[in-house]
């Protein structure tokens, strides 16, 4: 399977000169033999200078969907097998040429860094969950203190005094679900740390793992190299060697050509021993290597799961946390619901009346103040009749509340009901 220049900008929809396309081979091994799939077997092109506008993905997702490669064994090795090699492989093209070097962990190092961002992005949630709990509480306690505290009304009487009650009651009742809706966010924070520390050494012991293949591949490409080393320097030695017989070939100090002989012998000797301890390292490194690739697989996949459990565990702890708000949002209009009821009960024509029964002093008002003259001798006779004529007026109809400017219609007590129109 080929991808071509022409499917890469198909993802983009954007038209790049063909020179522009120009990269380097990803090799790509078959988990069989461990030889390189050729590049008329499978080849990848991809920008350099355009990576971050092409999408990686989009070229794993159609790697996934392609046909089996053929590999040198003749083994068909799926597609799908080999996309998150090819992912690793696109993944450090931001920052340098792709690297082919057996030693190189950039691929490994950048799914480790993201799993971290990953994490440290949780504990930033986790953060913002007590700092909001913390506010919760404060606001709780503060609107506690004013609800108890604070008077507010204290003297008023009968309808209005009862919807003051309920009123401080519901405003009570608000603070201890505030307080209460803090306890609930400090236990989903708890939640969040236990998860997150969960996965910390779950991948503490990947990690661990693939460490020690690192350095056991390291230390194994290090003992190969300087046995190649030995080889080629020995290699060099014979050839010296050889070349001084032929050069001595003339000479006729027999006793100088024996000791060129006897040299060129032991450095065949030399040459061959460090090809047994060359071919015997590269061997072993092979075999380290197919160890570390089997390894890096398997980690592969744990850090997928983890990454994948991660971010569903995110998700559902993020829309909790707003359903947690929109809930206290929902009780706490139930609450001012009920403070509204007691006000629709409000009368003030029975709060008026409530206050002159409670205050009166009496139904016949004062006798009139009658003039006495000192020197009459009848002073004290009794004032003449007047003539009988009505009786003092009560008082007339209550005075019907003055509208403020822009008064909503739903304040007014007189025959308005938010609930019951």
């Amino acid at each position: 399977m080929t991808l071509k220049s022409e499917d890469i900008m198909d993802f983009t929809g954007k038209w790049i000169e063909a020179e522009n396309i120009l990269m380097s081979l990803t090799p790509l091994f078959c988990p069989s033999c461990s030889v390189a799939l050729s590049a008329s077997s499978f080849e990848v092109f991809f920008p350099d200078a355009y990576l971050d506008f092409f999408s990686v993905f989009s070229v794993v997702t159609r790697l996934c969907k392609s046909e089996p490669v053929k590999s040198h064994c003749g083994l068909a090795v799926p597609s799908a097998h080999l996309s998150f090699m090819l992912l690793l492989s696109l993944t450090p093209r931001r920052l340098s040429q792709q690297s082919t070097d057996i030693l190189s962990t950039v691929g490994y190092d950048s799914i480790i860094q993201h799993l971290n961002n990953g994490r440290k992005n949780c504990k930033e949630f986790e953060e913002f969950l007590k700092e909001r709990a913390s506010i919760e509480e404060k606001y709780g306690k503060d609107l506690l203190n004013l609800s108890r505290k604070k008077p507010c009304g204290q003297s008023e009487i009968n309808t209005l005094k009862r919807a003051l009650d309920v009123f401080k009651q519901q405003v009570d009742n608000v603070a201890q679900c505030h307080i209460q809706l803090a306890q609930t966010l400090r236990e989903e924070a708890r939640k969040m740390e236990e998860f997150r520390e969960k996965q910390k050494l779950q991948r503490k012991k990947t990690e661990t793992i693939m460490d020690a293949a690192h350095k056991q591949r390291n230390s194994q490409f290090k003992k190969a190299m300087d046995a190649k080393k030995n080889y080629e320097q020995k290699c060099r030695d014979k050839d010296e060697a050889e070349q001084a017989v032929h050069r001595s070939a003339n000479m006729a100090n027999q006793r100088q050509q024996e000791k060129l002989f006897v040299k060129l012998a032991t450095s065949k000797t030399a040459v061959e021993d460090s090809d047994k301890a060359y071919m015997l390292h590269i061997n072993m490194l092979e075999k380290v290597r197919e160890d570390w690739q089997s390894e890096h697989i398997k980690a592969c996949e744990v850090f997928e799961a983890q990454e994948c459990e991660r971010i569903n565990f995110f998700r559902n702890a993020l829309w909790l946390h707003v359903n947690q708000l929109s809930q206290q949002c929902v009780t706490n209009d139930e609450m001012y619901e009920q403070v509204r009821k007691s006000l629709e009960t409000c009368s003030i024509e029975k709060d008026i009346q409530y206050f002159v029964n409670q205050r009166k002093t009496g139904q016949v008002p004062p006798a009139p103040i009658m003039y006495e003259n000192f020197y009459s001798p009848q002073r004290n006779a009794a004032p003449p009749a007047k003539t009988a004529g009505p009786h003092p007026a009560r008082r007339g109809p209550l005075p019907v509340p003055k509208r403020i400017p822009d008064d909503p219609d739903y304040s007014l007590v007189e025959d308005y009901s938010l609930l019951y129109q």
